[in-house]
């Protein structure tokens, strides 16, 4: 632990808030969970409690490390976010905006291939089979108005 204090740690593109908890604060990290912040944590012999401000630089770059290919230091596959890609076939941890292009490069494949999934994204409509009678209304008269 170092003895000056960081309000803001820059971590894989993302400035984190240096007084939640090392815990806490990996969460920022779009695409990283509180599963995956804590076996960050453990993996690297982290205090969970401490504040993220007093963390040193090197563990700054560990945890780098660990985010860049968490299959290297034994994450199991089940915690990563794109198992099995489509384009590669492997398991990828991704991060930031590394994740929302390829979100947006799967919903761009599915509305080419005009698959079921895609036509519904398409229309903003649910994809997952939600009813849609009384719910995804997008204007504010929801039942039948009568004149009186």
């Amino acid at each position: 632990m170092e003895d000056e204090f960081k309000h803001l740690v820059r971590i894989s593109r993302k400035d984190v808030d240096g007084n939640k908890t090392i815990e806490q604060a990996l969460t920022e990290i779009k695409g990283v969970g509180m599963s995956l912040s804590k076996t960050i944590c453990l993996t690297l012999d982290l205090d969970l409690k401490s504040q993220m401000g007093y963390i040193s630089d090197e563990d700054v770059l560990k945890i780098e490390e660990i985010l860049e290919d968490p299959q290297k230091f034994d994450i199991p596959d089940w915690m990563l976010n794109r198992r099995e890609d489509y384009e590669t076939g492997d398991n990828i941890h991704l991060i930031e905006s590394d994740l929302d292009m390829t979100l947006r490069d799967d919903l761009n494949r599915m509305k080419k291939t005009r698959s079921y999934k895609g036509r519904r994204h398409e229309r903003g409509l649910p994809v997952r089979g939600q009813r849609t009678k009384s719910t995804f209304r997008h204007s504010s008269t929801v039942g039948v108005s009568r004149s009186r």
